[in-house]
């Protein structure tokens, strides 16, 4: 496993060095998480930031705006990593086992995986819908002391909202006895554990936790997700600002280049 390690720490020197993507995999809360990191061109012992970019239901760490905030921020000299979740894209894991708990465990075991980094100076986190909800609760559960900042695009903070009233992109069941799976855009078979925990879920009682800078940005034009639950979001932080991008939708489509700066703004100054 050392030698593992080593042979692994010399290969991401090796890229940072010609700043080439690294692809890897991480363990995660269900199996082996399929991750990249863009990483700038640094000299041997200099220190950057490195900021964790988080998918949405049923996404994965190829969608935008997530691939142009990574290549944005690598052009401002900031690393970051981008993954699939558990039953994700690449990664392992099967769909109907997720849940946001155990992306939370996902995304800290990532967080313990970039932190001891050599060349990571501090950990910052931005989450697209329910990437966003991971992102805020991770944040709250770390505290500022290991989280410099966060983006919350569009946060699906309705999920809980939605799971109350047996509703799902959708689809509709018994919420108080939800079936073992419901179908989802005819394709992903939703779990009952999903289902259960999402409603008694505690994600603004765990994001206010969080006392580091916070940004949420939000599209008027988001019909998965209303933009007030950023806006309730901006109410619990104390150190938060909103964006809400007129006319965009829940994917941020033809609006990727507004929600890309104000984030990589955010996120850099």
């Amino acid at each position: 496993m050392k030698k593992f390690l080593a042979l692994l720490l010399v290969l991401i020197l090796a890229s940072v060095a010609s700043s080439e993507t690294i692809t890897l995999t991480i363990d995660g809360d269900h199996g082996k998480l399929a991750a990249e990191i863009q990483v700038p061109k640094i000299e041997h012992g200099e220190k950057i930031p490195m900021v964790m970019l988080l998918h949405g239901f049923t996404g994965n760490k190829t969608n935008r705006p997530l691939t142009d905030i990574a290549n944005a921020l690598e052009a401002k000299g900031v690393a970051s990593i981008r993954f699939d979740f558990n039953g994700h894209g690449e990664s392992e894991g099967k769909f109907e086992d997720m849940t946001v708990l155990n992306e939370i465990e996902d995304a800290k075991k990532v967080f313990e995986f970039v932190k001891g980094l050599e060349y990571v100076e501090s950990v910052s986190v931005a989450g697209h819908s329910q990437g966003g909800v991971v992102t805020s609760m991770l944040a709250g559960e770390l505290g500022k002391d290991n989280v410099k900042s966060i983006v919350l695009l569009a946060p699906a903070a309705v999920l809980r909202d939605d799971a109350i009233r047996g509703s799902v992109m959708g689809t509709t069941y018994d919420a108080g006895n939800p079936p073992e799976t419901v179908k989802i855009f005819g394709t992903y078979d939703l779990g009952r554990e999903y289902m259960l925990t999402s409603q008694t879920l505690p994600i603004y009682e765990t994001a206010e936790k969080f006392t580091g800078p916070a940004c949420m940005i939000h599209g008027t034009a988001d019909r998965i997700v209303p933009y007030t639950y950023s806006e309730r979001y901006n109410k619990i932080y104390e150190n938060g600002e909103i964006h809400l991008i007129d006319g965009a939708d829940h994917g941020f489509n033809n609006f990727w280049d507004e929600a890309t700066k104000l984030a990589v703004d955010f996120l850099t100054k």
